[in-house]
């Protein structure tokens, strides 16, 4: 039986302004160059990815198949996890950050190891960790929440949850929002919050237009909302 491949997960650039090697380690490239195989949240901006990366192929010469929030998992995840399992090493790159945290490539990562099929993290930008570093929040204890519901009352009460456990546990609460629904949602946290809840905002990590900002709510308030309109935003309250 043929030696089984490698999954590499793949970190790139949260900013598609950012140059590459920039923010990931020059290390990776050799991972990058020695592969044909990607499994990729987007064919096209893994494609862009690959090329600002200098990689040594030609890009028509490499494989892409798409592993998205549309791909249901069972057969489509066994197809592509086969070729690995039949020594062919593969790459897994999200759309932006590091694959398999807040991303779908964690079922292709789940499918490896019920195979033994080794799986190895490259390192990269992590917009969530970045966050947590640079809050001044507890990064002791953290908890990353996702998406929050999306109507009013029912976010609300998730807002309210989460403040509780924050205060109780002293526990950061990292959590995100479509982009086009971030000032909505600060919106909201600055009507539902307890004015000494302290919220970091870190929006556009790693660009020139970086903003990363911790205040209590009553001083953001004070301040109001930032420009955090359609830009990718990360929101911490402890």
């Amino acid at each position: 039986m043929a030696e089984k491949g490698v999954l590499y997960m793949i970190p790139c650039p949260i900013s598609d302004s950012t140059a590459v090697y920039d923010v990931v380690p020059e290390a990776n490239r050799g991972v990058i160059d020695s592969l044909d195989y990607f499994i990729v949240e987007n064919v096209r901006s893994a494609r862009r990815f690959l090329s600002k990366a200098g990689i040594a192929r030609k890009i028509d010469e490499l494989e892409f198949v798409e592993l998205n929030e549309h791909t249901v998992a069972g057969a489509a995840i066994e197809a592509m996890v086969r070729p690995i399992e039949q020594g062919r090493s593969a790459g897994v790159i999200s759309e932006a950050g590091v694959p398999g945290v807040a991303d779908p490539g964690a079922l292709v990562v789940e499918a490896c190891h019920r195979r033994g099929i080794r799986v190895v993290p490259l390192v990269g930008p992590s917009s969530i960790l970045l966050a947590m570093m640079a809050s001044g929040l507890n990064g002791q204890s953290f908890a990353f929440n996702g998406y929050l519901p999306v109507k009013p009352p029912e976010r609300s009460k998730a807002l309210k949850a989460l403040e509780r456990r924050a205060h109780a546990e002293h526990q950061s609460q990292i959590f995100i929002e479509a982009p086009y629904r971030n000032e909505k949602l600060m919106e909201q946290m600055l009507q539902v919050c307890s004015p000494d809840t302290l919220l970091t905002v870190a929006c556009d990590i790693t660009s020139p237009e970086e903003l990363i900002r911790t205040l209590s709510i009553k001083a953001w308030r004070a301040e109001g909302v930032p420009d955090i309109a359609k830009r990718p935003t990360i929101f911490i309250i402890g």
